[in-house]
């Protein structure tokens, strides 16, 4: 089976920034969510995908095209959502509609009215007369209505209100369950990346992460709450200690194996919020199996 998404040895500088993507193989139905801090690369990453920005070395391959071939056929297997609208705010967004479906023949009009309609979005408007968060929805709501197999979203709530943003998850999970369609999406929202992805891939100082699947990796991290202090020392696995008796691991087996032979008795463990796991990669600028 044609893969939506691969990319092997991937290497792009910029100025003094440097991008490096080992291997990354996305699967068909999915939905990934690309977690960085700001500057991290995820957007010249999405850029890269689309050829918007050229790559020094390494291949990427949509559907099995390499992106770098003069025919850009594929394009059209992709809606693509950048963080702004460029060239847009002298059209209305009924215009842009009408570009739209004569660019994309796999155009869905039910799925664009469906949304525009549901979030009051102004289709007689000039873009340049739309507010932030109106000229999100907008770009979504167009992208929506492409209908490709593969949809790639740079931070598609960054501005929305929390309604919105509500109805923006719910619309996308059920257009995942009626049709094999993969997502790639940038996101800072928790929750966003908690309600709807099956796998992230994490971009620290342009290092990529190996693919991996949420749960798996909330399942790894875990939280101890001991009776007695431990001592001043790094106890395997440990990341974080707070309140003097409380542990953050990522190596749970490890640290209860060294709390058992030092006779530290653990009062209650829990798996972490996938918040505070996201937040302490990032911070801590840790990779997993890059």
């Amino acid at each position: 089976m044609t893969l939506p998404l691969v990319i092997r040895q991937i290497g792009k500088s910029i100025d003094d920034f440097h991008l490096n993507i080992p291997e990354l193989a996305i699967e068909e139905g999915t939905i990934t969510a690309v977690v960085g801090t700001n500057g991290a690369g995820k957007s010249t990453f999405f850029k890269m995908i689309m050829n918007l920005v050229k790559q020094d070395t390494g291949e990427i391959e949509v559907f099995g095209y390499s992106v770098r071939d003069d025919a850009d056929s594929w394009k059209q297997q992709i809606a693509y959502q950048a963080q702004t609208m460029t060239g847009c705010d002298p059209f209305t967004g009924e215009q842009l509609r009408n570009l739209m479906a004569e660019l994309y023949p796999s155009w869905d009009e039910a799925l664009f009215r469906r949304f525009s309609e549901k979030l009051n979005i102004p289709l007689n408007k000039k873009v340049q007369k739309l507010s932030p968060g109106v000229k999100t929805k907008l770009n979504i709501a167009l992208n929506f209505g492409k209908n490709t197999p593969l949809l790639i979203l740079d931070e598609p709530t960054a501005a929305m209100d929390i309604p919105s943003r509500n109805y923006f998850i719910q619309f996308l999970l059920e257009l995942m369950e009626k049709s094999d369609r993969t997502v790639l999406i940038a996101s800072h929202q928790a929750d966003d990346i908690k309600k709807l992805a099956d796998y992230l891939v994490f971009i620290n100082d342009g290092r990529v992460s190996k693919l991996l699947e949420k749960d798996s990796l909330a399942s790894s991290y875990r939280l101890f709450w001991l009776k007695e202090e431990p001592p001043l020392s790094r106890i395997p696995g440990e990341i974080k200690r707070t309140y003097k008796k409380v542990i953050l691991s990522n190596q749970p087996e490890a640290t209860m194996a060294y709390l058992s032979q030092h006779n530290l008795v653990i009062v209650d463990e829990q798996i972490p919020e996938l918040e505070d796991i996201i937040q302490e990669i990032l911070m801590e600028g840790e990779m997993i199996n890059v």
